[in-house]
């Protein structure tokens, strides 16, 4: 696939977006979602909500980081509570997206010049200042940050003395870097493109369409996906959204995801690290589940590197098939291996069942969405879900 050609006469003023600073997540269990992220992930919680914080949102909040990947986890101390409203509506999720900016006010100025809805005004103390705009994401807000070296992104935050180089940034055992993606489910994802476009300014950045039936599609067989990337350029943040097409719309994984989230939501969010080999295998050591890759992949994987142009890469092609890694690129460009953590890991209990997931990416020269990738995680979560279409259940 090409990318898609940037207009930049589309973006005016720019938001001076910097970073994504951090995803938040709703969840029942705060000490569950330790277990995973600290214990199983190996992210540092660098911070947790304060007295003051609590009361006012009725929810108690920690921070986890990886690199620059922040989770911000809250779960509701009552009902009537942002977490505990979505919690009613959603399984766990993702909640809010927290992006820094260089100046708050000028932000905010620029987002109701192009038509957005802000929430509320801007919420300071002395490190963090941040305001949050409606989106077309159903209950995901979108949240504005001004913070001057403060690892917490949002306001009424305590870093925790024990946390090791909690001003700095510390790495884990994983490699985790950076976010190197967000994506998006929708049953209709023009809104969204067309708000993301307008009001943020991002610009499209590669897009892809197939259905799994091929030829036989308009005999019933198979589903579909329409996605889209866009892309801050200043930032380099990229938002990938997916809709199902026909024929068969409603047995598209697409579609199955908006039913069990009841409502468009953030499928995935991907994690780049440098050495992805050693952190599949650490991670299986510790029992997580990744999504299944039919052998007839890695079978075929060493003619689809010679027609990428790519011949020979430095990975080992067993050691790859062993831990179900997938590959893509093109030889001129570069390659990129990717994995994704099944949405469902062991010890959870159901409050937890969830159709979020995140995915590992190495980057190595390729910074597109590799289609054949693309379409291998689109007919692994297909595949997982046939038993359930059969049985009537999940969803």
């Amino acid at each position: 696939m090409k990318r898609i050609g940037i207009d930049a006469l589309a973006v005016v003023d720019s938001l001076e977006i910097k970073q994504i600073a951090a995803i938040q997540r709703f969840v029942h269990s705060l000490s569950e979602e330790r277990r995973f992220l600290r214990d199983v992930l190996s992210f540092e919680e660098i911070a947790v909500s304060g007295p003051e914080i609590e009361r006012e949102t009725r929810q108690r909040s920690a921070v986890f980081r990886a690199g620059s990947c922040v989770v911000v986890s809250s779960e509701p101390l009552e009902i009537d509570s942002v977490a505990g409203r979505y919690l009613q509506l959603h399984p766990e999720g993702i909640g809010a997206i927290l992006l820094d900016v260089e100046n708050v006010e000028r932000a905010l100025r620029v987002i109701e010049g192009r038509g957005g809805t802000p929430v509320g005004g801007i919420e300071r103390d002395r490190s963090v200042a941040a305001f949050a705009v409606a989106t077309p994401l159903n209950d995901v807000s979108l949240v504005f940050v001004e913070r001057r070296q403060h690892p917490a992104p949002l306001p009424g935050f305590l870093l925790r003395e024990t946390a090791p180089d909690v001003r700095r940034g510390a790495t884990n055992d994983c490699g985790f870097r950076r976010y190197d993606h967000l994506t998006f489910n929708f049953q209709t994802m023009a809104p969204a493109t067309l708000w993301l476009e307008r009001v943020l300014g991002f610009q499209p950045f590669w897009k892809i369409q197939f259905h799994t039936g091929g030829e036989k599609a308009d005999r019933g067989s198979g589903s579909g996906l329409r996605s889209v990337v866009m892309w801050d350029e200043r930032s380099n943040i990229k938002f990938a959204l997916n809709e199902p097409v026909i024929p068969n719309f409603e047995a598209s994984q697409i579609y199955r995801f908006c039913e069990e989230q009841r409502g468009n939501g953030v499928q995935h969010a991907a994690l780049a690290l440098d050495d992805i080999v050693d952190a599949v295998g650490l991670l299986r050591k510790r029992g997580v589940r990744f999504m299944s890759t039919p052998s007839a992949y890695y079978r075929a994987l060493p003619g689809r590197l010679d027609e990428m142009g790519l011949g020979a890469i430095p990975e080992d092609l067993p050691k790859l098939e062993e831990l179900e890694i997938l590959v893509d690129g093109e030889g001129s460009i570069g390659y990129l291996l990717q994995i994704f953590l099944d949405p469902s890991q062991p010890g959870e209990s159901s409050s937890r069942r969830s159709p979020f997931f995140f995915e590992l990416i190495q980057r190595n020269g390729d910074s597109r969405f590799g289609e054949g990738n693309f379409r291998a995680l689109f007919e692994s979560i297909e595949s997982a879900q046939a038993p359930q279409l059969k049985t009537g259940t999940g969803g």
